[in-house]
């Protein structure tokens, strides 16, 4: 079963990837895994790196993935847990930024829909998007240029950084920021993408939890207004006990809506994101044929990340 083609059959509401990340997805869609099946991008990944990196999967390196079946979670007053985040990331030492030739690494554990396959991916990107690094499909090294793209909306974890440092951090400002932004409201375009018509507390929830994936330093003053800021948009929840999709248990931020519910789980000490995961709680049916089964998931797990001074160097 393709799984491009299930997740571009889904309704709406079912996790997408966001309109300017969809260069880099498609950059990414045609890599083959070394058995052949294609491999639907890692989300996390695609939202952290600038530009397509030759990846190769490392199945020995895999965690020992079960089936993860849905289960009745602890419901969380999600006020009072994000406020006890928000007071947590405040606490944290503010984070040197990296040297521009420094490199961004993160591995990634990815979970398909339909099968369950998994592949896991080892990532660097120079700090300021001149280089990527990776494995290519016979398992080889590489380092490679990347020349300017002035027209790409992917950004650099150091371009980033600097459009993070913009924003307000007073989360009543910050909130006003994200649901009326007009970059986000009217940007940017691809042809043949249909806009998307959003709701300001959809919109907002969107972005702030888009921030919270991506791999640059942040402050910890906006990371905190982020979480407070999200804690004023209706229908968010948190779930205690919610186990990704290598065991490991976390607090699950979703948005109350229909359809598949997409978490980001988030470490229960820290409050830093361990993975973005959809779980189907029925069966997704299109015209009589079910096309992901009840209790499948889709999950991008991070396993490690960080920065480092060389490519090849791993957290």
């Amino acid at each position: 079963m393709d799984d491009l083609r299930i997740l571009a059959e889904l309704r709406a509401d079912a996790p997408t990837p966001d309109a300017d990340r969809l260069r880099g997805l498609r950059r990414r869609a045609t890599r083959r895994s070394p058995r052949g099946f294609l491999v639907l991008p890692s989300l996390l990944a695609a939202a952290a790196l600038a530009v397509a990196v030759v990846v190769v999967t490392l199945p020995r390196d895999a965690p020992d993935i079960r089936p993860v079946p849905f289960t009745e979670a602890i419901t969380l007053d999600s006020g009072t847990v994000l406020e006890q985040a928000a007071q947590t990331i405040e606490k944290r030492p503010v984070a040197p930024e990296p040297r521009p030739d420094q490199w961004q690494y993160t591995k990634i554990f990815n979970v398909q829909p339909a099968g369950g396959r998994s592949s896991t991916y080892e990532d660097w990107l120079r700090y300021d998007g001149k280089q990527t690094a990776g494995r290519d499909m016979e398992g080889k090294f590489r380092v490679q240029d990347v020349p300017p793209d002035p027209g790409d909306d992917d950004l650099s974890p150091q371009a980033y950084r600097k459009k993070l440092l913009k924003l307000p951090t007073d989360p009543d400002e910050l909130f006003a920021h994200v649901a009326g932004d007009r970059h986000w409201i009217d940007n940017p375009r691809e042809e043949g993408v249909p806009k998307r018509v959003e709701a300001p507390d959809v919109r907002a929830y969107r972005i702030l939890t888009l921030y919270l994936k991506q791999q640059a330093v942040m402050p910890p003053k906006l990371e905190a207004a982020i979480f407070r800021a999200l804690a004023k948009i209706p229908g968010v929840r948190i779930e205690q006990n919610v186990k990704d999709a290598t065991g490991r248990t976390g607090l699950g931020l979703f948005r109350s809506a229909e359809g598949p519910r997409r978490y980001l789980i988030l470490d229960p000490g820290t409050y830093r994101v361990m993975a973005d995961q959809t779980v189907w709680l029925q069966d997704e049916v299109r015209d009589g044929k079910v096309l992901v089964k009840k209790g499948a998931i889709f999950a991008d797990v991070v396993l490690a990340t960080g920065i480092v001074d060389r490519p090849g160097l791993a957290r």
